[in-house]
């Protein structure tokens, strides 16, 4: 069955697939302006989210509870500096065959998962080292 997707749903699903990166909705509406799409800042929330609930993007939540959306990405995973806010990419992915066996046994449609581990990054260690 074909979604059917609003004009501004598919403004918004173009330009996350184009800047192919993952941007706040607060960004994502700037960029909009600056390439002429006129729209306003609630329409681009309510496109995100009915998008991230057709499947169609992901959302990742940072440590300051900014979100992040971007087209859906398999096996997104990253390692969070609670101090800087950095966030390192991870090119594993430790839970996948538990998101099949999931799938499976709950019969559940699985349109992507993240797995976040949070700390200091290596910068940020240094510094608290410094100021001890």
């Amino acid at each position: 069955m074909k979604v059917q997707r609003t004009r501004s749903q598919e403004k918004v699903l173009k330009l996350l697939k184009t800047i192919n990166r993952e941007i706040s909705a607060q960004d994502l509406y700037l960029e909009l302006r600056t390439s002429k799409q006129s729209m306003g800042l609630a329409t681009v929330y309510r496109s995100l989210e009915a998008l991230k609930m057709g499947g169609a993007i992901q959302v990742r939540t940072l440590s300051n509870g900014e979100s992040l959306y971007s087209p859906i990405q398999k096996d997104q995973h990253h390692l969070t500096c609670l101090d800087c806010g950095c966030s390192i990419p991870i090119d594993c992915c430790p839970v996948r065959e538990l998101e099949n066996q999931l799938q499976q046994s709950h019969q559940f449609k699985m349109y992507y998962h993240t797995l976040e581990f949070f700390g200091l990054c290596e910068k940020c260690q240094s510094q608290d080292n410094l100021e001890i």
